[in-house]
């Protein structure tokens, strides 16, 4: 009620002189010291009050259980007979039945909301078992505590502004249960050995011969031995997949969103992806909208490093259904600047007329190509050689553990 009870106090003060009333003089004084003691106590209830949130991990698959845990520690000597934490998270993360959440006033979020006491040097900790129902890029915070006297006379509030950051990677399946043949799914892609040089990896050194690039001298074995030394790279063998991802699910004028398809077409990329880099190939990512909080689209070119097969999972589950170029002309422009040899794999719900040109251009002049249809997407074109599948519309993408696609030659 802030300075009312000042006001209050005051009044009754003033009354009990005039009227010389020792009753309203008494509780006029216990007013004023009720209100002296509720300015201290708000004063100081938010000093070294410490607040600390801690997931047990900030990577997850779809459906996997992560725990939070929020600690509230007091660290004086003053106790809080009470204090409010409102915790705000993502409306997407599925806590127990038990724990009850409001709305936030900001989309898409809610706010849990914990009322504890607070002795002198005294912690509270409280644990929640998170599920991961929707993959994504899931922030934690900011998070508002709220303490005071016992009476509620005066309230401080404050906001921890340091938020944590859960990052869900898409549902991965089996590729057979895709419906796609584990064994060549994209068609013949060997490579003859020796046909190609990794210029990041040398096996050895040799003598310079006339016709040697200037650029694979060894300079220091050359000063060493006192003559021009080449540099021998190891022959690669693995061929390159680049997938392509379209985020937009509906035709123009853009009209709605289709979650179902989008989620579908993640996990099909999800799943390539992660059964190809098993099989030793090189994988690329291609997504036609930037990253968060970023001008940059997502373009992850074929690679061998380690944590390939991360990054294309990482920018997986960051995909909104918010396009930022039309995907024939990404296609078209991307494919153009791969190798020769890559295989090109396309997969999206709206396979427009000009998308299917540009596939068939790249098929036409011997370019590895294959196209994903996600949902019904108009799939009866002829196919005229392009390896095409497609995914049913009426799968439920977070209940589905098989997919059976269809091919079409």
């Amino acid at each position: 009620m802030g300075k009312s009870w000042l006001f209050l106090a005051a009044a009754l003060f003033i009354m009990a002189v005039i009227m010389r009333q020792g009753i309203l003089l008494l509780v006029a004084i216990l007013l004023l010291i009720l209100y002296v003691v509720a300015q201290i106590w708000a004063r100081y209830a938010l000093r070294r009050l410490e607040y600390t949130r801690h997931l047990s991990t900030t990577r997850a698959f779809f459906g996997d259980t992560v725990t939070l845990e929020l600690s509230l520690a007091n660290r004086k000597i003053l106790p809080l007979p009470w204090v409010q934490v409102e915790e705000e998270l993502d409306e997407a993360l599925i806590l127990p039945q038990a724990v009850n959440t409001s709305p936030s006033h900001r989309l898409g979020r809610v706010v849990l909301r914990n009322v504890m006491p607070l002795g002198w040097y005294h912690r509270v900790k409280r644990v929640y078992q998170i599920t991961c129902s929707k993959r994504g890029y899931f922030s934690f915070g900011p998070t508002r505590i709220q303490s005071g006297d016992y009476f509620r006379f005066r309230v401080r509030e404050t906001e921890v502004g340091d938020p944590a950051y859960l990052m869900v990677y898409p549902k991965i399946l089996p590729i057979e249960q895709l419906g796609i043949p584990s064994r060549d799914p994209f068609g013949d892609l060997r490579l003859r050995r020796h046909l190609f040089q990794d210029p990041v990896r040398v096996t050895s050194i040799r003598d310079y011969v006339p016709g040697d690039p200037l650029k694979r001298i060894h300079w220091k074995a050359s000063a060493r031995v006192g003559k021009l030394q080449t540099k021998v790279f190891e022959h690669t063998t693995s061929p390159d997949l680049a997938l392509f991802l379209d985020v937009r699910t509906v035709k123009q004028p853009f009209w709605g969103e289709v979650t179902q398809l989008l989620e579908m077409g993640t996990i099909a990329t999800a799943s390539i992806a992660d059964h190809m880099v098993h099989k030793g190939f090189r994988v690329g990512l291609y997504i036609n909208q930037p990253y968060p909080n970023s001008g940059l689209l997502v373009k992850l070119p074929p690679s061998s490093h380690p944590d390939q097969l991360t990054h294309i999972l990482e920018a997986l589950a960051m995909v909104t259904p918010t396009e930022s170029i039309a995907f024939d002309k990404f296609v078209r422009q991307e494919g153009g600047n791969l190798p020769w040899v890559s295989t090109l794999v396309a997969i999206t719900a709206v396979p427009t007329p000009s998308l299917i040109s540009v596939l068939k251009t790249f098929h036409r002049v011997g370019r590895p190509v294959a196209l994903i249809i996600v949902g019904a997407g108009e799939a009866d074109f002829p196919a005229n050689g392009l390896l095409k599948y497609n995914i049913p519309a009426e799968i439920v993408w977070d209940k589905a553990e098989s997919v059976d696609l269809n091919l079409t030659v």
